[in-house]
């Protein structure tokens, strides 16, 4: 049976395929074509551009996932999506090229292909870059989520032998909203989707390279579920006009992304990048998020503990530097009425997350970021 009839058969609407576009009238657009991609690294402050945008403007960026493009998976996106019934016509011909004509060391690079880097013009150490995520769209209806290389939460314990394992899945417009499946022999396991970028930062200070894996002050890998459509991500300026980029799309992921990824696939992204300049900004040198509903405090360490510890802190600096809340005092609300998430375990540097619902400090008066 077939992609397309499985997809039916669970009232399943497969996504539509989204190949690389000859071009947008209403937005700049940056293909995830080899010239516009970095596999396994993050950009330097010596990189070249890809593109250079104004603060304020709005760009349509592509992304591929590493999924499908990778050594261990034959790097021939499609032969190997070919064994789970997907045609060759299904499979995204930039995700085709860049396993084709991209370079990478695997095993020391990471697997993340990324988009970018994008300067923003007048951008300054110091200052703050908003990441605007407008809209976030699906460009295939499949996907992979892989427990591989000895890591994820278990470590030694999964995957059982010493093969990797990739569990394919099926996405969709169902129901219920847009869902994923997982066939088993005893039926489908459904789950709602939710669309985000795993990869969002700009470039470290230092020009040493870095790894895709692990995130850091500079953003990079946090996989924080919550930055879907309508969230902003702000990061500190490492390097002169920030150089950002983007990449590990998921369409869905559970906090912890336990098993080493989640359902990783690619995403087409609308986003704005506004600037916030040293003088306007009353937050310290940690990224954190924002949406209608939350301020989102994102805590990272090697440790788990310390991440805690560091998100909790970032708390603090969030309600007594935009709210003016005595420390002592915020310390007690964070307790009360705060949830804390584990973001990723699986990332070398692991990452937690915080909740503070805005509706709660509404009447405070507040700087604007």
């Amino acid at each position: 049976m077939g992609l397309a009839a499985r997809q039916t058969e669970f009232m399943i609407e497969p996504f539509r395929v989204l190949q690389r576009l000859d071009g947008s009238a209403d937005a700049i657009y940056i293909a995830a074509d080899p010239e516009n991609v970095l596999w396994g690294r993050l950009p330097t402050g010596s990189d070249r551009a890809v593109h250079k945008v104004a603060p304020g403007a709005e760009v349509l960026i592509d992304t591929i996932s590493h999924e499908g493009v990778l050594e261990d998976q034959g790097r021939d996106p499609v032969a190997f999506f070919a064994g789970f019934g997907v045609p060759a016509d299904e499979v995204l011909t930039d995700a085709v090229a860049v396993a084709a004509g991209s370079a990478h060391a695997f095993g020391q690079d990471g697997p993340h292909v990324i988009t970018g880097p994008i300067a923003v013009l007048g951008a300054q150490p110091g200052d703050l870059l908003a990441v605007r995520v407008l809209e976030l769209t699906p460009r295939a209806a499949y996907g992979v989520i892989s427990n591989r290389h000895g890591r994820g939460a278990l470590p030694g314990e999964m995957p059982a032998g010493a093969d990797p394992v990739f569990t394919f899945c099926r996405a969709g417009h169902g129901p219920q909203g847009p869902t994923g499946t997982i066939d088993t022999d005893e039926g489908a396991i459904t789950f709602p989707l939710r669309f985000f970028l795993g990869i969002m930062g700009v470039a470290p200070a230092d020009e040493g390279h870095h790894s895709s894996v692990p995130p850091g002050r500079y953003g990079g890998n946090l996989d924080v579920s919550m930055i879907t459509a309508g969230a902003t991500l702000y990061l500190p300026v490492q390097v002169p006009e920030a150089l950002a980029y983007i990449g590990d799309p998921h369409f869905a992921q559970g906090d912890g992304e336990v098993a080493l990824t989640a359902f990783e696939a690619p995403l087409r992204a609308r986003l704005r990048f506004d600037l916030i300049t040293r003088e306007e900004r009353a937050y310290s040198d940690r990224p954190y998020a924002e949406t209608d509903e939350y301020l989102i405090p994102i805590g990272l360490d090697e440790d788990l503990g310390a991440a805690m510890r560091d998100c909790v802190r970032g708390g603090l600096e969030l309600l007594e530097r935009r709210y003016r809340i005595e420390r002592s005092v915020a310390y007690a609300y964070l307790s009360a009425a705060t949830d804390f998430a584990v973001s990723q375990v699986v990332d070398v540097v692991q990452g937690v997350h915080a909740k503070i619902r805005k509706a709660d400090l509404a009447a405070l008066s507040s700087w604007p970021r």
